[in-house]
């Protein structure tokens, strides 16, 4: 399952490129562009086969994809019946809507996979209320993670004494307030000897205990041996959706809860491409054995193994969670306003308008298109760039993948 999970997902990534690149052809051919050739992969050319004017073909590195529309910019050769037709002579809205054609595309594909989860999964609630502790029933027995020390399913609250129903106010000095607060501390102290504060039918009881070890995903961490008890969890909480950690929806009801989840998967993007440049260090880092982080970035290679993971473990909402979070990073990354990005291309036209705006107030005539040659140091230096990281991680994604739990 591993390996079909695997292929899947690859094959999955190939797609929503390819999507990408048809949302440019199609708004480029509705625009009255000029669209020459329309492949998938890079590197030699293994099929071709010209349609309308345009060749489709598959090429023999199956990394991507593009769609080459005539006259880009000036510099580009054109037959004689393709110049009026060419990219850079259209109107500037033209342009500019051919370029976000593509990005939009990985945009909608992702609203539809979050929809398809919603429907058939739920979606995450990542606003989540932590569950007080004051309304939470511990419970003990073969919870606990120690096997050495759980044969009999006692484990560690169980020799602290702890009984269900107690309430746990404190662990080694740290006041947990919720069941997140108290997964916290104890998950951070894994083998030490803790007090614990209870409060036991209104009595205060102190006691302690030596916490269990556990490697969860390659990390070591404590363990208590409590879990939530539904029947010590009050009505009030278990029915209130802002304490489920999946809120479930049908058909109609899923719509708005996608696209607000959406927004927040769009600020959580935003917020990992900002961040992206100075977690490269430390993917460079675990190629020679240092801890690889869950959140680090991943190339197509990681992408698939991540996809091939949860396959193997029937996690299929996983699966297309992550797809669509792939989107909507490749979405954003392709917005940033450098070439060769389509973010890039839309920042040169609305220069265009900005310098001619500028040029008729002093009345002068219109510049022309924009000299992109004076772009290639940067086109080049971005490419190098982009060539480096994606080696660093491919390396890192073969050497230290990232590993699901379970």
């Amino acid at each position: 399952m591993l390996v079909l999970g695997i292929a899947l997902f690859a094959i999955a990534i190939m797609a929503s490129i390819v999507l990408h690149e048809y949302g440019h052809m199609r708004v480029a051919l509705w625009s009255g562009m000029k669209v020459r050739r329309f492949f998938v992969g890079f590197g030699p050319t293994l099929w071709s086969v010209r349609r309308g004017g345009i060749e489709y073909g598959l090429k023999a590195v199956p990394l991507g994809g593009f769609c080459d529309i005539a006259g880009m910019t000036a510099y580009d050769e054109l037959s004689p019946e393709d110049e009026p037709r060419a990219m850079w002579r259209q109107a500037w809205w033209k342009r500019v809507a051919v370029l976000l054609a593509g990005p939009l595309m990985n945009i909608i594909l992702a609203i539809v996979l979050f929809y398809t989860v919603a429907l058939g999964w739920g979606l995450v609630n990542r606003d989540v209320q932590p569950i007080p502790t004051d309304q939470v029933a511990a419970v003990v027995g073969d919870t606990c993670a120690g096997a050495d020390r759980c044969g009999a399913g006692v484990g560690p609250a169980g020799e602290a004494g702890i009984l269900p129903g107690d309430r746990i106010v404190s662990v080694d000095g740290v006041p947990v307030d919720s069941w997140s607060a108290l997964s916290m501390v104890v998950s951070a102290r894994p083998g030490e000897t803790v007090p614990v504060e209870l409060d036991r039918a209104g009595e205060s009881v102190t006691t302690s205990t030596t916490l269990t070890s556990s490697t969860v995903n390659g990390k070591t961490q404590g363990t208590l041996g409590v879990r939530l008890s539904e029947d010590g969890i009050p009505p009030e909480i278990l029915d209130d959706p802002a304490y489920q950690t999946v809120n479930t929806y049908n058909a109609l009801s899923a719509v708005p809860a996608t696209f607000a989840f959406t927004g927040q998967m769009v600020e959580a993007t935003i917020e990992g491409l900002i961040s992206f440049p100075g977690k490269i260090p430390a993917v460079a880092a675990s190629i020679f054995g240092s801890e690889r982080a869950e959140d680090s970035p991943v190339s197509v290679v990681g992408a698939s193994y991540i996809g091939g993971q949860a396959v193997e473990q029937g996690l299929w909402s996983l699966f297309l969670l992550f797809l669509a979070g792939l989107n909507l990073f490749l979405g954003a990354f392709n917005l940033v306003p450098l070439t060769p990005f389509d973010g890039g291309h839309i920042a040169v036209v609305f220069y265009e308008k900005l310098r001619d705006a500028a040029r008729r107030l002093r009345g002068l005539a219109p510049g022309g298109p924009a000299d992109y040659e004076k772009l290639a140091p940067l086109t080049m230096g971005v490419f190098v760039i982009l060539l480096g990281v994606s080696a660093i991680v491919i390396t890192a994604d073969f050497v230290n993948p990232i590993l699901l739990p379970g």
